[in-house]
């Protein structure tokens, strides 16, 4: 191949790389408010349904934390509770991102149990007036099938190490060591319950642990008991905090994208650095095709 020809083939695929750039910094712009550097806002957390895992919520509340646009955060809570180990990891990291920036709390239709231990962590607490809230309290719920195994002949043979790494077997009856056991570490984990609710509330631990019960209370009834400090929704919510942060008019909430929308991203951006690549590759060498395996970019 002659000079000439090269020289245009390398001018084309200049071209071509310049306009899927652009297109790249689009989509990337659009579908995630942090990558817009001239638009400030209000990041929005979202914990929905059971709380059974933390790292999207971690990941979502450090990206805001991150980001000089997202001037304040709203944790939107709408569960009904949880592990407790996820619930304190989102709780701790709560608290970790309030070092850095308000954090506000907005209940929907329900923030119990593990739902209200990331609540307490928040600068501010709004609910509405019937939103579920509290059900302060751990629990945990043994099978016992003996009597069904042996319904059925079917003969269980546990081997164990110590006396009690099979506790909760459901193929024997609950014995009262195992009874003991487990009162013991759910009584640890109420404890450490309460305790952060009266830091993160400014209680008085006897007080948190009158209205630790178990019992659920509505917005309404948790804002009296000082669980609760506002009523309203995300809007009351939004404007609160952007007055807060100096926000003038109406903030702009701004999503984490979506899983699609961070997977689109992805391939656009190992799709340009894989072209970016070849194009590096094809001005040094031209000549012979080939065929070869190439791992994927990594996003």
């Amino acid at each position: 191949m002659n000079r000439k020809g090269l020289l245009t083939i390398l001018l084309v695929f200049g071209f071509l790389f310049s306009v899927f750039f652009l297109f790249v910094l689009l989509v990337v712009s659009s579908a995630d408010g942090e990558f817009d550097p001239m638009e400030e806002g209000l990041g929005v957390v979202e914990v929905t349904g059971p709380i059974m895992d933390s790292r999207e919520a971690l990941e979502q509340l450090e990206r805001f934390e991150r980001s000089e646009a997202i001037k304040g955060i709203i944790v939107r809570i709408d569960s009904p509770g949880g592990a407790v180990g996820p619930s304190q990891e989102i709780h701790r990291g709560v608290v970790r991102a309030r070092e850095k920036k308000k954090v506000v709390i907005s209940m929907g239709t329900m923030a119990a149990s593990g739902g209200y231990y990331i609540a307490c962590a928040g600068d501010r607490v709004f609910a509405n007036p019937g939103t579920i809230t509290g059900s302060i309290g751990v629990v945990t719920q043994l099978t016992d099938v003996s009597e069904l195994a042996e319904l059925a002949h079917v003969k269980v043979h546990t081997l164990t190490s110590g006396p009690y790494k099979d506790s909760g077997n459901p193929f024997r009856p609950l014995e009262e060591k195992d009874r003991a056991f487990f009162e013991q570490m759910i009584d640890n984990m109420y404890e450490q319950f309460i305790r952060d609710i009266a830091k993160g509330r400014g209680m008085d631990l006897d007080e948190v642990r009158k209205l630790a019960d178990g019992r659920v209370y509505t917005g309404e009834q948790a804002r009296e008991k000082g669980l609760v400090d506002e009523m309203g929704g995300l809007r009351e919510a939004a404007e609160y905090l952007a007055a807060e942060v100096g926000i003038e008019g109406a903030p702009k909430l701004i999503y984490p994208p979506k899983k699609d929308e961070d997977f689109l991203r992805q391939l656009l951006e190992g799709g340009a650095r894989g072209l970016s690549q070849g194009l590096i590759e094809g001005a040094q060498e031209v000549s012979a095709p080939r065929v070869e395996y190439r791992m994927p970019a990594m996003p």
